[in-house]
């Protein structure tokens, strides 16, 4: 019997780990692929355009927004993202689900429009440990390293909107994390799943490692 596939988001704060999970979920579970999003941002070295992303002038960015050709799309850090109905209807109609790694702002408007859509939210074990990876990256000033966790701070207000929450403190036991996630989603283990993974209960032990002593 052929299953319904479906969408999954997985949003997290800059800093966070989120494009290494998503890549070792991928790697790791051959029903699941990752959607290519398009972006405005300057190509880095080692990227490859259509597959690491489709990089657009912002032209061409706002011609297919105006168009309606975007699922969701979202400015960050001054660039544009935005994911396309094309990248997740093809795969969802060839039998596989679509991995969506996006910011939290483009994880609503996929709420809003694909209610089939599972959410999962990644957290650093702490906003120190945040800081710390953020800093050891060496790709952004002592300015632009505040800015980033000024917005992870109001990106973890949306958290708990999301179906799942998982902290990245141990990269093999998140990656773990997510791939059970997928799995009993696919077994129709959903309220075993939110019991275990629920945003609330993440947030709680974020915040707890935050306190002195």
């Amino acid at each position: 019997m052929t299953r319904t596939c479906f969408p999954v988001v997985v949003a997290a704060p800059s800093g966070t780990g989120k494009t290494t999970v998503c890549r070792e979920v991928v790697a790791r579970d051959p029903e699941i692929v990752f959607s290519v999003s398009h972006t405005t941002r300057r190509q880095r070295a080692g990227e490859r355009d259509g597959h690491d992303y489709h990089f657009v002038d912002l032209a061409d960015f706002r011609r297919m927004a105006d168009a309606g050709e975007f699922l969701e799309w979202a400015v960050y850090n001054q660039n544009h993202y935005g994911t396309s109905w094309g990248s997740i209807q093809a795969p969802l109609a060839g039998g596989h689900d679509v991995l969506l790694e996006i910011e939290v702002q483009g994880a609503g408007q996929v709420r809003e429009r694909r209610e089939d859509a599972r959410l999962i939210f990644l957290l650093p074990p702490s906003m120190k440990v945040l800081r710390e990876r953020l800093t050891g990256r060496g790709t952004d000033g002592p300015e632009a390293i505040e800015k980033r966790l000024e917005l992870a701070e109001t990106e973890l207000q949306h958290a708990a909107k999301f179906d799942y929450a998982v902290i990245n403190d141990d990269l093999e036991t998140c990656v773990q994390n997510v791939l059970e996630i997928l799995s009993g989603e696919r077994a129709g283990q959903t309220e075993a799943l939110c019991a275990r993974f629920a945003p609330a209960r993440a947030l709680a032990r974020l915040r707890a490692a935050e306190e002195p002593g």
